[in-house]
């Protein structure tokens, strides 16, 4: 009898505990939102959820507030994250770095397949294989030609180890078969800049940083990363047409909250973030970026991760990339 007790009792708590779960999920946000951007100021993740940011604030009836924690090849701010009270108040942004990272450390401070929860994919950001005028090469077969007749002796720019442009021009050298050097920067901008002055060769560059140089030609455009050509640069092939097929490393960036978070908070971000990018306004900004708006569910953002973790790790293994 105490036993049956004890167990309705316990089960009465239950219930209650779940109404009160489920009434503070539909009353989602009370309180600003954290958006924990894992890189310094300026960069691509960095600028669509400042775009993104404003709006959303206006739909969930509370601030976001956008926090900026860059380091450890943005596991620091993801970290953060992860280990935040999962209520939706705390949002990580995510990019490619993300679904690399456990494939190039050993050790990482969470588990990045269980310990976050996709809420929505933000935009897609183009890349364009750029070369300094230099360079003996009109075309995407052309480099692939130069760089096969000389391995290792064409230096590639990339913002850092782990970055959109390290991986993608890994990518891109795994599938063509071709040996190129790596020459990290501090930043996306520093390598544009050692593009432009011929220290590099070439560069996996956002459309943005490179696109005015493209127009006076001091940079050459050879291809863009995506599957179809960029509004941007309607006249530069994709990679996949000029010669490589099916190639495809583009940028991303969307939004993660820790495991745990109930589901109707997740939906309230979701719902703000299609909201805000189908506005016009904002819509045309992030396109000027040179990257496509996307508003997935996230179920088809989890799905897009799922695959992401396994061409990361794929490439990671047979290229052989380390983090120094």
């Amino acid at each position: 009898m105490i036993y049956k007790q004890i167990l309705t009792l316990s089960c009465g708590f239950a219930g209650f505990a779940l109404c009160i779960g489920a009434a503070t999920a539909q009353n989602f946000p009370t309180r600003a939102v954290r958006a924990i951007v894992p890189y310094a100021p300026g960069g691509s993740t960095d600028v669509v959820m400042r775009i993104l940011a404003p709006r959303m604030s206006e739909i969930l009836g509370q601030q976001v507030v956008v926090e900026n924690r860059p380091g450890g090849s943005s596991t620091i701010g993801l970290d953060l994250a992860a280990k935040a009270q999962p209520d939706g108040h705390t949002m990580g942004i995510a990019n490619i770095t993300f679904c690399a990272n456990p494939s190039l450390f050993k050790k990482m401070p969470f588990d990045s397949e269980k310990d976050l929860l996709p809420v929505s994919l933000f935009s897609i950001v183009t890349l364009v294989l750029s070369v300094h005028p230099s360079v003996p090469a009109k075309t995407v077969k052309d480099l692939i030609a130069l760089a096969k007749h000389s391995p290792g002796t064409m230096n590639y720019a990339s913002a850092g180890n782990v970055s959109a442009n390290h991986l993608a021009t890994e990518r891109f050298s795994s599938v063509t078969g071709i040996k190129l050097t790596h020459v990290p920067y501090k930043g996306g901008g520093p390598a544009v800049i050692a593009l432009l002055s011929g220290e590099t060769a070439l560069l996996f560059a956002t459309i943005p940083s490179a696109i005015q140089h493209f127009a006076t030609g001091k940079l050459r455009p050879l291809g863009v990363s995506s599957l179809k050509r960029s509004v941007a640069l309607p006249n530069v092939p994709s990679i996949a047409e000029a010669g490589v097929p099916g190639f495809e490393a583009t940028e991303w960036n969307g939004g993660l909250v820790p495991a745990g978070t109930p589901r109707a908070a997740i939906d309230r971000l979701y719902q703000a973030v299609a909201k805000s990018a189908a506005i016009a306004e904002v819509h045309d900004r992030i396109i000027t970026l040179g990257a496509e708006p996307v508003a997935s569910t996230p179920e088809d953002f989890g799905a897009f991760i799922r695959r992401e973790f396994g061409v990361w790790a794929k490439i990671i293994r047979e290229v052989g990339i380390r983090v120094e």
